[in-house]
């Protein structure tokens, strides 16, 4: 028997050779060749001269054919069916906002995020909820059946997890021990009041992981990992390019062909995109990243791709001892205390996809001790941040070339939009005087190299939002014109112009009665 044909491709940007190189001819990326089979799953690709000889004719054109042109499998747009797809609820408003609406059936879903940052917690939560309606099947490559099931008790789940191991196969086949497992199963019926849906299948290789989705036959199935299974045609080791590429594209022709929900879990590299080849991310229907800081408590889920809905939407959980919950009023978790306003703080409204967050800035502006200031920011985009602090000194006449900067958003979520300048403005502003914001404001617009304020989209959704959490004032760019929303608005067109709007100056009586209490604690 020959000996397979093998090639080597490059796992950036998808070049390939004959032979092995240290770095990619192409791209000039060291040691990113990966061996693959030359024809995947041992299927012979036909010589192209062979379909319709093109090749044949000279100059590539086609001879001529008596017979008809006619199509073979493929339909026009009146022969394809209208049918509305139904949306399934996942329990979770926040996964649905994400998705579009709901699940999608047939879709295949692609969660990635850093170890530990709940990715497989979300999950079974997500299968115990749909369990109740749907038959679910959660396949584990990276823990046990009974690793799952503690979690689920960790979680509270009220529902039983059945473990499908090949020992229950094998007593389902020959009928033994029937009645030990229906005592079994009464028991832990009448202990959780309903039964359950929900499989777990530890196990990595994909033929198996194939044969039980055949044979359950579920609506939804969980991947947990798509780096642990491995195809046994592939020489090459789990997680490797040629095997996550192979398995992604088995799973995703039975979930198109069975109408098969899959939700897989992939890792990430260092980086923080997904591990593996970017076809990866190309072959799925949705792409999320979880993503949250590890010493804060909340959680974002973010759309990057999308195919059923918007993108750039985001759901915020909030880990707490009994697994993820939802945060239904994210203004309220990156909103600072209100009634206890300090220098150099400054209120805006950020727009995560069609969401609009209520975020409280802070600014603190020191002399330096260094040639070069220091500039640093937390949440923040830091190019817009050295950006506004040269038109700070340019347009304003704020000397910020001596003044170090600091500059964080509340919560520590990514603003990094340029509907939240005026606001980075005006803390650092606020901060250089020592004067404190009025807290009833709000500060919405784009800041341009010229010091004038420019508009943001969605404007009116993000006044709305200021409105509804209590804010009496909104200071934004000139030129648009809203409906009555119970909010004051300040329309301005430079950056001095709003910082006169939203700093108070210090009357002379301020100042006398400052003077008077220094003197008397002298």
């Amino acid at each position: 028997m020959a000996k397979p044909k093998t090639i080597f491709i490059c796992s950036k940007c998808g070049a390939e050779f004959s032979q092995w190189f240290g770095k990619c001819a192409n791209c000039d990326t060291y040691d990113s060749l990966v061996e693959e089979n030359a024809t995947p799953f041992g299927v012979d690709i036909p010589s192209r001269g062979g379909v319709g000889n093109w090749h044949a004719a000279p100059g590539g054109i086609k001879p001529s054919s008596s017979k008809p042109a006619k199509p073979r499998a493929s339909l026009t747009f009146d022969q394809i069916s209208d049918r509305q797809i139904a949306r399934w609820e996942s329990g979770y408003g926040e996964l649905d906002r994400v998705l579009g609406g709901g699940v999608v059936p047939g879709s295949m879903v692609l969660i990635g995020g850093d170890p530990g940052i709940g990715k497989s917690t979300l999950l079974l939560q997500v299968s115990n909820e749909l369990s109740q309606r749907y038959r679910i099947l959660y396949v584990t490559g990276e823990e046990s059946g009974q690793q799952v099931k503690l979690r689920a008790s960790r979680l509270g789940m009220s529902k039983p997890i059945n473990v499908v191991t090949e020992e229950n196969s094998e007593n389902e086949e020959e009928g033994k021990d029937t009645d030990k497992v229906c005592k079994n199963t009464e028991e832990i019926i009448e202990h959780h009041t309903i039964g359950s849906d929900l499989y777990v299948l530890p196990e990595t290789d994909l033929e198996e992981i194939l044969r039980e989705i055949d044979s359950l036959k579920p609506n939804l199935a969980v991947i947990d990992s798509i780096q642990t299974v491995f195809f046994p045609a592939l020489t090459s080791a789990p997680g490797s390019v040629a095997q996550v590429r192979e398995c992604t594209a088995a799973l995703m022709k039975v979930a198109k062909h069975e109408d098969i929900t899959m939700l897989i879990v992939g890792h990430v590299t260092k980086e923080g995109t997904i591990a593996g080849p970017r076809v990866l991310e190309h072959l799925v229907d949705t792409v999320l990243y979880f993503e949250g800081d590890r010493f804060a408590s909340h959680r974002l889920l973010r759309t990057v791709k999308n195919r059923f809905g918007a993108t750039h939407e985001i759901g915020i959980f909030e880990m707490v001892s009994n697994g993820l919950r939802e945060v239904p009023n994210p203004s309220e978790l990156f909103l600072g205390n209100r009634d206890d306003p300090a220098p150099g703080t400054a209120i805006v409204v950020a727009c995560e996809g069609t969401r609009p967050i209520v975020v409280e800035l802070q600014a603190l502006v020191s002399p330096t001790s260094y040639p070069s200031p220091r500039r640093a920011g937390t949440g923040i985009d830091y190019n817009r941040l050295v950006q506004i602090l040269a038109v700070l000194e340019k347009r304003v006449g704020i000397p910020m070339s001596k003044l170090d900067s600091y500059v964080a958003s509340a919560g520590g979520l990514n603003v990094e939009e340029p509907a939240v300048d005026l606001g980075i403005a005006i803390a650092i502003v606020a901060s250089f005087r020592d004067r404190i914001v009025d807290p009833e404001t709000v500060l919405i617009g784009e800041v341009g190299l010229g010091g004038q304020v420019r508009s943001v989209s969605q404007m009116e959704l993000r006044l709305k939002e200021a409105a509804k959490l209590g804010f009496k004032r909104a200071i934004i760019p000139k030129g648009q014109k809203f409906p009555d929303l119970n909010i004051e608005i300040l329309q301005v067109s430079k950056v001095i112009d709003a910082i006169i709007a939203a700093i108070p100056h210090q009357s002379l009586e301020d100042i006398d009665l400052e003077t008077d209490e220094k003197d008397e604690d002298e």
